[in-house]
């Protein structure tokens, strides 16, 4: 059974970010060209001069009186635009934050072991986040785990730095270990 309600599809167009050619409403415009001086030009006259040339007037600053407009290629310029944020977006690095976890009483082989993990982690450019967990009564030990907290810290002061020092939260003592820069 067919619902008859729904309405066709309709394809929306995409508004565009600036206005060109024939949708520039203002009756003058000031013209902007390379290498020549800025000139107010009436509407019809800049879009012949953009027609002479193949390209498009494009409005830059609509706030500002009158209006100020370019000749150029818009494909090209939306294109070169979406190009340069890509590139902005891929120049970002993500901040990766690894997670080690202790308890009071973690014994030595233990610590050496997470202790490797966090290594290449921090080799790797990650930040630590370790911490110790404390679960039931072992709470009476804090003094422990801040002391195997700041050892860990030593171990990897040669890769990374410090970047908070051990802080009760809760049940959890944490620490905080930006990776160093190459």
């Amino acid at each position: 059974m067919r619902n008859n309600n729904r309405k066709p599809f309709v394809k929306r167009e995409e508004e565009a970010l600036h206005k060109i050619n024939d949708k520039i409403t203002a009756s003058e415009i000031r013209l902007v060209q390379d290498g020549e001086e800025p000139q107010i030009l009436s509407i019809r006259d800049a879009i012949a001069m953009a027609e002479e040339q193949e390209l498009d007037l494009v409005e830059i600053a609509a706030t500002s009186v009158p209006p100020v407009c370019r000749i150029m290629d818009y494909k090209k310029f939306l294109y070169n635009q979406k190009r340069k944020q890509k590139e902005l977006k891929a120049k970002q690095s993500k901040v990766v934050v690894k997670e080690i976890r202790f308890g009071p009483n973690t014994d030595d082989h233990d610590f050496n072991f997470k202790l490797a993990h966090a290594r290449k982690f921090l080799e790797e450019g990650s930040k630590v986040k370790a911490y110790v967990f404390f679960r039931g009564r072992t709470i009476v030990f804090k003094d422990r785990g801040e002391i195997l907290l700041l050892k860990f810290a030593q171990e990897l002061a040669d890769v990374g730095a410090v970047e908070q020092l051990p802080k009760l939260e809760g049940k959890k003592m944490i620490i905080m270990i930006n990776p160093k820069k190459k």
